[in-house]
């Protein structure tokens, strides 16, 4: 298997992890877990708990207890989610710079 077969193979794997857009989405609680948001970003508990660890996690972690969580509404923006009024009650999901970026990319 060539390096790039082998990211191929790791690309689809995260893929095949991560949440759909509707499930996302549907998560309307005003705190989501942090197994939640990783399992929204399609990455792995132990790399994202690594992440929160060193301080890098690009949105803010709420700790109640032993739990963690971040904001629902700051996840769906930072995954460029965040749901808009189009005007006719209506809501639709729209796309950020870093969305696009990041999809066209893989």
């Amino acid at each position: 298997m060539t390096a790039i077969d082998a990211v191929r193979t790791a690309t689809n794997v995260v893929r095949g992890n991560a949440m759909t857009i509707a499930e996302i989405l549907a998560h309307e609680a005003p705190l989501m877990p942090l197994r939640t948001f990783f399992a929204a970003c399609g990455i792995p508990e132990s790399t994202g708990y690594q992440v929160v660890a060193d301080g890098d996690l690009p949105i803010e972690v709420i700790k109640f207890g032993r739990k963690r969580y971040v904001r629902t509404v700051d996840a769906w923006k930072w995954l460029g989610l965040l749901p808009q009024d189009n005007g006719d009650g209506a809501r639709e999901a729209t796309r950020t710079p870093l969305a696009e970026t990041h999809s066209s990319s893989l």
